[in-house]
């Protein structure tokens, strides 16, 4: 009896390791990845693979970890060509006496495209697929991503004062309505509602947000609870702490994504818990502006899905996602006064499947699972700087770098091919940077 043929498959991705993250901290030695027409068909070691499978392209990675591509839960990509630009400084003053101010000199469909587009380099070479946007001019945010073949969630903005994208309220949601409709169904973009924050929003455009969530059934993707003093300020407003106050807006469930959430109290986060709302820890820029500390370990405890974003390049400086898991991590057990809270493989989860979870995307990414999209990331874990090794997964929260990331895939498209980025022009990206430099920085009063 004659064996039965090779199932023909687009790409068979052998690797050393498998971190699948679903089962949780599982690592599948000498095990493959069969991808078919974007998706993921099979997990299984190695040498059964190359029995079962005739593919057309064959990657063989022996002294990598193949992980889910990490998915960066909260940025503001656009403002990447902000890098560096107003650094040391108090939240509210980098905000309001820098960053907005040279924010509408500049802001437009030119500088998003550019900024979304640098950052997509930046991300692919750190093993980013997938990103949380925050930001005005969705409708250019949507396009770069889709032409660069990048998986994101755009942000609808609304904000209680005119910007370059809107002038009024109804305008802010005129257009959210737009941009919506137009990307519907793209099986790479999709859309949620970005509320700049409580203390930018009024009651009224956070009852309509609730309304068009339920109705779309879509995110909200806002900054909440960021500094002990917006949350004060909010209980000198409303007479309500910022959390009570989206509670009673309708807003409290499991479509919210709540960034920062450095000031929470015990029924706070108990109230996250019971409601499913995603808490996205953005670590380095909540340290670089002394925003305070998100109790990661005591959210994990209660059951609240925890997500990570790098925030934007202007408050970081970077969207490497493998340093913020690391600095998470550690900042957690520092926070926690306990050095087993939030370990590597919660850690890694959090950056993948979390974060994914958090986007209403855990059925498509985030983890390597039959029929899950093949958005992946391939790190070489033979460099001196990842030896000995003795635990995959601590090594790639605690030791590994981001220059460790060799290839890339989205939906099954190569992105990154030894170190090298597939269909974007490096010298091209630096060069228009630097041009955007020369601009901001005659802005300078």
């Amino acid at each position: 009896m004659t064996a039965p043929a090779p199932t023909p498959c687009d790409l068979l991705i052998e690797a050393g390791w498998v971190v699948p993250v679903q089962p949780h901290d599982v690592v599948l030695v000498d095990h493959a990845v069969a991808v078919s027409e974007g998706a993921i068909v099979a997990v299984l070691p190695t040498a059964e693979a190359r029995m079962r499978f005739a593919p057309r392209e064959t990657v063989s990675r022996p002294g990598s970890a193949l992980i889910p591509g990490l998915v960066n839960a909260h940025t503001h990509n656009p403002m990447t060509l902000l890098r560096g630009f107003a650094d040391d400084l108090p939240l509210m003053e980098w905000l309001q006496g820098h960053i907005w101010p040279v924010e509408g000199k500049v802001i437009g469909p030119e500088f998003v495209t550019d900024g979304v587009t640098l950052a997509i380099a930046e991300m692919l070479r750190g093993g980013t697929t997938c990103a949380n946007e925050n930001y005005f001019f969705p409708d250019a945010q949507a396009a770069t991503y889709k032409r660069h073949g990048f998986r994101a969630c755009v942000g609808l903005p609304v904000i209680d004062f005119p910007t370059a994208w809107a002038s009024s309220d109804d305008e802010y949601f005129d257009r959210a309505g737009e941009v919506h409709d137009q990307w519907r169904g793209d099986p790479l973009v999709t859309m949620a509602f970005v509320p700049h924050a409580p203390y930018t929003v009024s009651d009224a455009s956070f009852e309509r947000i609730r309304m068009l969530s339920d109705q779309l059934d879509i995110p909200v993707h806002l900054h909440t609870h960021e500094t002990a003093h917006e949350v004060a300020e909010s209980q000198e407003k409303y007479g309500q702490r910022p959390l009570a106050r989206l509670d009673r807006l309708g807003l409290v469930n499991d479509r919210l994504i709540a960034v920062h959430m450095t000031a929470l109290t015990d029924g706070e986060i108990e109230l996250c818990a019971q409601r499913g709302v995603s808490v996205v820890h953005c670590p380095e820029s909540n340290l670089k502006l002394a925003s305070g500390f998100c109790p990661v370990g005591r959210l994990e405890q209660a059951g609240v899905n925890i997500a990570i974003g790098t925030d934007g390049a202007a408050s970081n400086n970077d969207l490497d996602m493998f340093g913020e898991t690391r600095t998470a991590a550690q900042l957690a057990k520092a926070v926690a006064g306990d050095a087993a809270a939030f370990s590597a493989a919660s850690a890694l989860r959090a950056a993948t499947l979390g974060s994914a979870r958090a986007m209403g995307l855990d059925d498509t990414i985030g983890s390597i699972e039959v029929g899950k999209q093949a958005d992946l990331a391939c790190v070489d874990l033979d460099q001196l700087e990842s030896q000995p090794l003795f635990n995959v997964v601590s090594q790639l929260v605690y030791a590994t770098g981001r220059h460790q990331v060799t290839d890339v895939w989205i939906g099954g498209a190569a992105k990154l091919r030894g170190r090298e980025l597939v269909d974007l022009d490096l010298p091209a990206l630096v060069a228009n940077a630097r041009q955007w430099r020369d601009r901001i920085a005659a802005l300078r009063p």
